[in-house]
């Protein structure tokens, strides 16, 4: 589900107050690193990653590589700083 401007914003406006909850360090995305930002969308939906010291160029393929390996939304990007997006699962019960 790709949310529309409105919701876009309004996730922007939540996660200015977030902390980062994963510091990517130079190894990259590991599959480590996937398995833990997979289990920080599942429990808050909005994630902020703090992404390595990288140039700019470096970081667009990081970025775009989180989302595919995580099936989640890029919400914003602000120099070494991402915020990602997956809406929760529904249990049917």
């Amino acid at each position: 589900m790709i949310p529309s401007d409105q919701q876009i914003r309004k996730l922007r406006q939540k996660a200015h107050s977030l902390k980062p909850v994963i510091w990517m360090g130079q190894n990259g995305l590991s599959p480590a690193v996937i398995e833990e930002m997979n289990r920080a969308l599942d429990d808050h939906e909005l994630i902020k990653i703090k992404l390595p010291n990288l140039e700019r160029e470096e970081r667009t393929p990081l970025i775009e590589a989180i989302g595919t390996a995580t099936s989640a939304n890029l919400i914003q990007k602000i120099g070494h700083i991402a915020v990602f997006f997956r809406k929760k699962k529904v249990d049917a019960k």
